[in-house]
This record gives C-alpha cells, structure tokens and sequence, in this order.
C-alpha cells in the first residue's frame, strides 16, 4: 500500500504493441495527454542533460505523508447534488440517456462505466481537499471528468471520420448536462 500504475502509449510506435482493451483502460483514474514541448523546454533539456541522463528524482513527500493525504481525502464531504451530478454526467454518456448530448447519440458506441463515477468522485475529493475545501462542488468534478472520462469513451468509426474527439464528447457533455437535474427557480437566478 499504495498500488497504483503508470502507462505510457506512445501513438507512433506501434510494432510489437497493441492498444489495451476497453476494460483494462477502464482500471486506470485518469488519461493525461502530453502536449509537445516549445523550445524553451528543449533548450533547458539540452543543457542539464548530457546523454540523456535523467535528472535525479527528488522526494516531496513520504509514505506516512501520502497515507495521511488518502485519509484526509476520505474525509472530504460529497454532498448529494454533487455525487448526483457525477451519476447523471456518467449516465448521459450512453446514446440511450435522455440527457446524452448530440456528440454521445451520434459517435459514441460504449459510454462510461459505474468505475468511472467512482473515478470521478475520489478524483474530485483530492481535488477539493489541493483547493483547501472540506466539500466537493461541482467545479471540482468539472476538472476532472475529462482526464477520467476521455480514455472510457468508445467512439465509432465516423467519429475518427469526422474528426470527433473523445476530448470534445466531454467537453459537449460538461456544457450540456446541467450541475442540478432541476432549474432554480426564477426568483433565485
């Protein structure tokens, strides 16, 4: 304890690899996609690194420091509204959802599975409590569903056709699927 992996795909070399099936990605929390990097980058690289030796990883914190941070996070209030909001995001990236945007009823085959509500909702519990809140609200799940979402979505083949992303079939279900399932009332707004 802890457990946890880290996977690296890198999307031009193919030979001798293959892409791990939906219900293996389906394990990992997030997807993080690694922009290139701009010249300032390089140039700091080429000088700190001769021969391609890695720079010496330096400790921020301990297994006693990680363990307490995973119980602090435990400790995060989830109010109702916003595990709901977690269920009904989950739920509307499915086509048969009532809620599902136009992007998920055209291209997506497979929308998220139960895991990915409990990715999203620990996920937005650690990000509550890096913010110093002891509540989750609804901008900490905005932050995370799309690093969680993004690698859960199976989209069709028309999808890749007309350059569909899975990035923006989250990004089309945060814009469309209201944080409360009922309009305030007119006189709160």
């Amino acid at each position: 304890r802890p457990f946890f992996v880290f996977a690296t795909q890198n999307p031009i070399e193919m030979e001798g690899t293959y892409p791990l099936p939906e219900a293996q990605l389906d394990r990992f929390l997030f997807q993080v996609l690694v922009e290139p990097v701009g010249p300032e980058v390089l140039t700091q690289i080429i000088q700190s690194r001769r021969h391609g030796k890695p720079p010496e990883p330096t400790p921020v914190a301990g297994l006693a420091d990680f363990q307490a941070f995973h119980d602090r996070a435990g400790r995060v209030h989830m109010p109702e509204a916003v595990a709901t909001y977690i269920g009904r995001l989950c739920s509307a990236t499915h086509a048969s959802s009532a809620e599902a945007p136009n992007t998920i009823k055209e291209y997506v085959r497979y929308g998220a599975s139960p895991r990915a509500a409990i990715a999203i909702a620990e996920a937005a519990r650690v990000d509550a409590l890096l913010s110093g809140k002891p509540t989750v609200g609804f901008d900490d799940v905005k932050r995370v569903a799309r690093p969680a979402l993004v690698h859960r979505l199976v989209l069709d083949y028309r999808a890749r056709l007309d350059g569909i992303t899975p990035s923006r079939v989250v990004e089309d279900l945060l814009s469309s699927v209201h944080e409360l399932d009922e309009p305030l009332p007119s006189e709160v707004v």
